[in-house]
């Protein structure tokens, strides 16, 4: 089944001291056009990525500016999740593709959801792998249909690939976060655009050092140490261990800094259980490692915390879409270490808004970088801050759907 979504309500005229002033006026003139248009988005998860958090946004502000806009879940067993976590890391070039049983799941599961879609919507708006095949068991439904994908598919499993293609063609459009995700031999009109974070959020609003300081200070962080932060999905594509490995080098020269991994855990996530056990493991018995999620009342405001306190924030990925949490520390004025991958490059310009990197070793060398030289550092954390205002708010993500809705909407 599908299961609505309620979100608050959010003010797009809020947005107006953080973004330019034509910016605004693009999206004025679009959503005057497009006034009562009934979009839906549809995933599978209400909380614990970056898809959610986009969508706690993007769809209250699509109604600020005049659009009928719905979110709903689509809701399924446990082995529905278990497979569309197979097709996630296939996608991403792991070489175990569906076997026949996971097809019936995914198919079954899909053709049970499509049932209670309805219609009536001018825009449907589809994140990910899981909800594909709505538009397939669904029919039209008289709607334009976008496929978005958050995925890195840039070298995806190719037999999964053959079997989405047919799929994915009967959607009007696709989105990729970047060109070179776009899947070869699409037959079908394909749009790039990145995500993109919502500076008003309770994640990424402006925090004080001593509010940040309390809230850190009761999960065991001093006001004194270093420390390095890595925020992100227990996930081995996020490389958690690859972190620990990077600070146990790094310690031998900072002997006081500590380490905090903070994550969630999503409901479309089954293997983040296994994992995060793991990266406990691989921890050991450091107690200047901090493994955290939202089981430890770990929320947006703890994140921003971390995030604000932080000394050096890694997103050590070696996959990756997009990479939400690197606009996200770069927003809060700090150098970040991300790995050289999917959407990182286009957010960290190597040397200027912090590293890029390919190995544990680097990782290391270029974080004791950072906390050897605060004054540059911090400097390039400013750098970073308005990389993300040019390019990564949410604003400028709303404007490009209403772009895409406009042009699919004249077309069809």
């Amino acid at each position: 089944m599908l299961q609505e979504v309620h979100v608050g309500h959010k003010s797009l005229a809020d947005y107006q001291s953080v973004v330019v002033k034509p910016l605004m006026e693009e999206i004025k003139e679009l959503a005057d056009s497009l006034r009562g248009k009934r979009v839906l988005h549809i995933n599978a998860t209400s909380f614990g990525g970056g898809v959610a958090e986009i969508l706690y946004t993007l769809v209250p502000l699509m109604r600020d500016v005049g659009l009928d806009t719905d979110w709903r879940v689509i809701m399924a067993p446990q082995e529905f999740y278990e497979t569309t976590k197979v097709m996630h890391n296939a996608l991403q070039g792991n070489p175990v593709s569906l076997n026949p049983v996971q097809r019936e799941t995914f198919e079954e599961q899909s053709r049970i959801a499509s049932e209670s879609l309805g219609g009536g919507f001018d825009f449907i708006v589809v994140h990910d792998p899981q909800p594909l095949l709505l538009r397939h068991f669904s029919g039209d439904l008289g709607a334009n249909w976008i496929w978005r994908c958050h995925i890195d598919t840039s070298s995806p499993n190719q037999s999964l690939a053959r079997y989405m293609l047919p799929f994915i063609e009967l959607y009007d459009t696709a989105v990729f976060s970047m060109e070179q995700y776009v899947f070869s031999g699409l037959n079908i009109p394909t749009r790039v655009f990145m995500p993109a974070i919502d500076p008003l959020s309770t994640k990424n609003m402006a925090l004080s050092p001593e509010d940040a300081d309390y809230v850190v200070s009761q999960f065991g962080v001093d006001a004194g140490p270093p420390v390095m932060l890595q925020v992100s999905r227990f996930d081995p594509w996020k490389d958690p261990l690859g972190v620990i490995d990077a600070y146990r080098i790094v310690k031998k020269e900072f002997a006081s800094v500590k380490l905090a991994l903070v994550g969630s855990m999503a409901t479309d996530d089954p293997e983040g259980w296994s994992f995060f056990t793991s990266t406990v493991e691989h921890a050991g018995d450091d107690g200047d490692v901090l493994i955290l999620s939202n089981l430890n009342n770990v929320g947006n405001l703890e994140v921003n915390a971390f995030q604000s306190r932080a000394d050096v924030i890694v997103q050590k990925s070696i996959r990756e879409g997009f990479g939400l949490t690197v606009s996200e520390a770069l927003w809060k004025i700090k150098p970040t270490v991300g790995g050289n991958v999917g959407g990182i490059p286009s957010q960290i310009k190597d040397g200027e808004t912090g590293y890029l990197v390919d190995s544990v070793e680097q990782c290391a060398e270029r974080c004791m970088w950072i906390l050897d030289h605060p004054e540059e550092s911090r400097a390039m954390g400013r750098a970073g801050k308005e990389h993300v205002r040019a390019h990564f708010l949410m604003p400028r993500l709303l404007r490009d759907y209403l772009r895409l809705f406009s042009e699919i909407g004249q077309a069809s």
